[in-house]
Order: structure tokens, then sequence, then C-alpha cells
């Protein structure tokens, strides 16, 4: 017999907990995002990370144990054809629980529980377009400044010096000459 979780069933027996969670995966998978009290979102995170796995192996076994769980078709579905491509990529992580306060009528802490289907940015991949990018800006701009402080300044500078020097030198030997 399997040990239960520790705590409070949500709402009376293992079976009705187990019932109560199916029916909360479903309503996930089906409309993408869902708002309920946090425990119930904490308790079903799991559950439903556990049954996007399955449907990221894709094969019919894995569908049969998700149906086996959710005894819904419709929803089963639209987890292997439609959510399973989306976070194929993705090594864990499907669900995320935002908490948006606390119920009116009864105080009841609540939040929303929603599958996270943008596509897993590559670290690796990343950092070397950084240092890519980053390294031809820096060839660039020193090269710039170089090309105008030397070409323009220097030949205007150098050349009218050398040829005021160059025409007082023949003026001097021209005047020794004479």
């Amino acid at each position: 017999m399997p040990k239960p979780a520790k705590g409070p069933r949500l709402g009376g027996g293992p079976a009705h907990e187990r019932l109560l969670l199916a029916n909360l995966a479903v309503a996930l998978f089906t409309h993408k995002s869902i708002q309920t009290t946090e425990t119930k979102a904490k308790r079903l995170r799991p559950v439903a990370e556990r049954l996007v796995t399955f449907a990221k192996r894709g094969d019919l076994h894995a569908r049969r144990r998700v149906l086996s769980i959710l005894r819904n078709q419709d929803a089963t579905h639209v987890l292997f054809a439609e959510i399973a491509p989306l976070v194929a990529d993705r090594p864990g992580g499907y669900t995320r629980i935002t908490k948006i306060g606390n119920r009116k009528g009864d105080n009841a802490p609540m939040a929303v529980i929603e599958l996270v289907l943008e596509p897993v940015a590559k670290k690796a991949a990343a950092k070397p377009a950084k240092k890519a990018a980053a390294a031809p800006a820096k060839e660039e701009a020193p090269a710039e400044v170089v090309e105008e402080t030397v070409e323009a300044p220097v030949e205007e500078t150098v050349e009218a010096p050398v040829e005021a020097v160059e025409t007082e030198a023949a003026e001097a030997v021209e005047g020794d000459a004479k």
C-alpha cells in the first residue's frame, strides 16, 4: 500500500484528493492557466509536471498512463498534441505559481497556476553571442579613432614643416652660393 502524503487531505480522503487533483489538472491543460488556492496549486504542481513529462515521451504507454489519471480524452489530446511540442526543449519547470492575494469571502490565500510555454533561452548560446558582439565593437572603435587622429593631423603638420624646412634650406644654400 502506498504511503499517503503528509499533512491534511484536500477536502477528504486520499481517493477524493486524487480525483480533485485530476480535475484540477484537466482544467489546467484545457485552459493553460487556472486560479485556485495556494495549497491546491502547490499540490497540483508535481502531478501536472509528471503528466507533462509523460506527454513529452509521446508513446502509447505514456498516453494510456496519463489517460488513467486524467480520465478525460480531450484534455489528454490537448496535452499530447499541443502542450508537449511546446515544452519539448524544456528540461523541467513546466508550471508557474503566482500568488494573487486573499479571496474576499473566506480570506483564503489564492494563486494562479499556469503552464510555462515560452521557449527556453540557451545559456551556452547566449554567452558566446555576447562575446562575439562585444569583440567587433571594441575592435572598430579604436580603429576609427586612430584613423582620424593619425591621418588628418599628422599629414598636415608633417608636410607643412618639412616643406618650410626644405625651402629655408634651399634658400640658405642658394644664399651661400651667391
